[in-house]
């Protein structure tokens, strides 16, 4: 057995998927996985290291792992550490000149570049990227629209949302087997910097590449109806439906958008997990059972 499937078999033993893995390394050798990685599981140091290997794994079994990363507590703060006040409606953050500035200093430098490390610690070639290497990500200025007639149009500055994905750059590092670990920033047509959500550029990614998978690691265990009982699958149409009845509601909503419309504009499926739970990535992968929720067509 070669040093590579050997590590392989290891983590896959690991993480108690060996005897279920091998069907579905076969199924999805040469296909594109967008990871949307942020939250808990980016703040804690053993399950930073248990992801950073099974992205290693899964480019070692065929897979071609593409990383998107967050940075919303570390970007906080930093700002705070510097005296600089921000504010968030909706979910983005409000960010004028001096905010771009630490929010591109954060994400393309502090986390993006730990983020390289601990892949290419594990035995990966990773290279950090932002929206705006390449031309990756084309943004136009993102717009609160009132939610009343008593309410105004809130200018959220240098805050953007992905106009167009060229994949170039992506297609590039697949060929030579690097991981690219990517940074929420665009640039609009002007060369201005704007800062994006994390989890839209994900999306945005995963349906620019037609990936055979998005997947969003959050702090929750997934979707949930009503009764607080995990859903395990829906299709587009009846997470709409969610939404539209308040079943879904809070800070879901958007992710369960993202998935929404990465599914809309190529990726084959969206799957939303909880990254605080350890090889979560390769649960969802590698068993039939799966874990979290699937949205597909």
């Amino acid at each position: 057995m070669s040093y590579k499937s050997k590590r392989r078999s290891e983590w896959l033993e690991k993480a108690g998927i060996l005897t279920e893995a091998l069907p579905y390394m076969r199924r999805y050798a040469g296909k594109a996985f967008v990871i949307k990685y942020g939250g808990h599981a980016m703040g804690d140091a053993s399950l930073a290291a248990s992801f950073a290997n099974d992205i290693v794994l899964l480019q070692q079994v065929g897979v071609y792992p593409v990383v998107v990363h967050g940075g919303g507590p570390q970007i906080g703060a930093m700002l705070e550490r510097l005296k600089i006040k921000s504010e968030f409606i909706d979910g983005l953050r409000v960010t004028d000149s001096a905010t771009v500035e630490i929010v591109e200093m954060v994400l393309s430098g502090q986390i993006n570049k730990k983020i390289v490390a601990d892949i290419n610690a594990a035995g990966g070639t990773a290279i950090g990227l932002s929206g705006k290497d390449g031309g990756l990500i084309k943004v136009r200025k993102a717009t609160h629209l009132p939610k009343s007639k008593n309410e105004k149009e809130i200018d959220l500055g240098f805050v953007g949302e992905p106009k167009e994905i060229d994949p170039y750059i992506l297609d590039a590092l697949h060929e030579t087997e690097i991981i690219p670990v990517i940074a929420p920033l665009g640039l609009d047509e002007s060369g201005q910097t704007f800062n994006i959500n994390a989890d839209t550029v994900a999306g945005a990614v995963a349906g620019g590449v037609d990936a055979t998978r998005l997947l969003l690691l959050t702090d929750v265990e997934g979707v949930l109806d009503k009764k607080g009982n995990l859903i395990p699958e829906m299709t587009v149409d009846e997470a709409a439906v969610l939404i539209g009845d308040g079943t879904i509601s809070g800070g879901m909503i958007p992710k369960l958008e993202t998935c929404i419309r990465a599914v809309e504009d190529g990726a084959e499926a969206a799957v939303i997990i909880d990254g605080r739970v350890p090889h979560s990535v390769l649960l969802e992968i590698f068993t039939e059972h799966g874990s979290g929720t699937l949205i597909r067509k």
